[in-house]
């Protein structure tokens, strides 16, 4: 089993002073968040883009993956790749983080990449349940 769904964190979110609902406090993890449930994981994940919309103005794929996965760390352009197709939504196409329809497939394409396996879709709508009704 990845670390991302050991910690019910498919987002692989380090550690910081951010807290999230659902939160494990402190995580058993030393680098990772670790959550209650997946649920409040991809919520977590829901919230962290939203946030890059908001703050930073990073509304597309390629944006919020370049501060997501930094190349410095990550094989970013792979990652931007992946998720674009999985999603059908073009790399550098506005998506809309308050959306389900943008959100929720671009949540299950990066959980796929970060953990290598399918994320439970189910576990990702109660996510974006969590995430909307706040």
């Amino acid at each position: 089993m990845s670390r991302g769904l050991r910690n019910c964190n498919p987002g692989n979110i380090r550690r910081s002073r951010v807290r999230y609902t659902g939160e494990v406090v402190p995580s058993r993890d030393i680098e990772f968040k670790e959550f209650e449930s997946m649920a409040y994981g991809y919520r977590a994940m829901f919230v962290l883009l939203d946030t890059y919309r908001r703050r930073y103005g990073l509304n597309t794929i390629r944006m919020m993956l370049n501060r997501y996965a930094p190349p410095e760390e990550n094989f970013t352009e792979a990652y931007i790749r992946i998720v674009s197709q999985r999603t059908g939504i073009a790399p550098d196409q506005r998506i809309n983080t308050l959306s389900a329809r943008d959100m929720i497939p671009v949540v299950c394409a990066m959980s796929a990449v970060e953990n290598g396996e399918e994320a439970v879709r189910e576990d990702v709508e109660r996510g974006w349940q969590l995430y909307v009704s706040k």
